[in-house]
């Protein structure tokens, strides 16, 4: 039925074939395009857009295209690493806290508010900054995390809080069903839906926050690259050689309208509330 629902989401379902090319792009194109992201003697800097480079060349001499599809990879790496940490933690923290209510619930939430008062960029940039092999992507991420599952505690907290004055939570706790099991077997599997969304829009939120980190020069650095350290690098060379700015910049965008998109189909599809059809 969710499937079935989904489906009629047009919008999401054009966004999800979108986001599949974008990945294959990201992930296979490496593996069959002649050049790599790195500088090689064999090509002639500074060209404009060609058969042989299809996004023209940088000064240095790299292929424009093979660090496009480097650059989303390691995107979108940062960003599904960040989505899943962030909703694990996340989720469990909210569940437990939900849960428990009381003293827990209070010094678990006092908690997470101080994460959510921290400026996500700020906080992530200065503890990047200072930490050896800061610059590879899965330190990006787990820096990332850090600061990103907050959120998504508080959005499984009060579904909980909901869920656990439900007839089927009072049955499996008069049938002497403990704690850990009521959280995971029926609490979590009932929150499925708000968790799946905000998760999906997580990874939209980490794909432009990586970005800008790359841009203020406090995420991925050479020799490896990122979408937002490739705009960065190009941001002078927006007119005069605009090859090397918009493919990264675009690709952001329509990776983030594409997330947006899914995950406003899934709510859609989960919301058993929802009645209207999407066109």
């Amino acid at each position: 039925m969710v499937w079935r629902r989904f489906r009629r989401h047009r919008a999401a379902m054009v966004s999800l074939v979108f986001l599949g090319l974008i990945t294959a792009f990201a992930f296979v194109g490496p593996f069959v395009w002649p050049w790599d992201h790195t500088v090689s003697r064999d090509i002639l800097g500074n060209q404009p857009p060609s058969l042989q480079h299809p996004f023209g060349t940088t000064n240095q001499g790299n292929d424009v295209f093979a660090q496009t599809m480097r650059g989303t990879q390691q995107s979108l790496k940062v960003a599904l690493t960040v989505a899943v940490l962030s909703t694990v933690i996340g989720s469990v923290w909210g569940a437990v806290a939900g849960y428990y209510r009381g003293r827990v619930d209070a010094i678990m939430m006092r908690v997470v508010d101080v994460f959510l008062i921290v400026p996500l960029i700020v906080a992530v940039a200065a503890i990047n900054g200072n930490v050896r092999g800061g610059t590879t992507w899965y330190a990006v991420a787990l820096i990332m995390c850090l600061f990103s599952w907050a959120t998504i505690a508080r959005v499984v907290r009060g579904v909980v809080l909901s869920l656990r004055e439900q007839e089927f939570i009072e049955a499996a706790r008069a049938v002497g069903a403990r704690a850990s099991r009521i959280i995971f077997r029926h609490l979590l599997p009932n929150a499925a839906g708000p968790i799946i969304v905000a998760a999906t829009l997580l990874v939209a939120v980490a794909v432009l926050t990586e970005a800008a980190l790359s841009f203020i020069g406090f995420g991925i650095q050479p020799p490896d690259i990122s979408l937002g350290k490739m705009v960065e690098g190009s941001r002078t060379a927006a007119f005069t050689r605009p090859w090397l700015f918009y493919p990264p910049g675009i690709l952001i965008v329509m990776i983030c309208l594409t997330i947006n998109f899914i995950g406003d189909g899934l709510r859609d599809a989960l919301d058993p509330r929802q009645t209207m059809v999407r066109r």
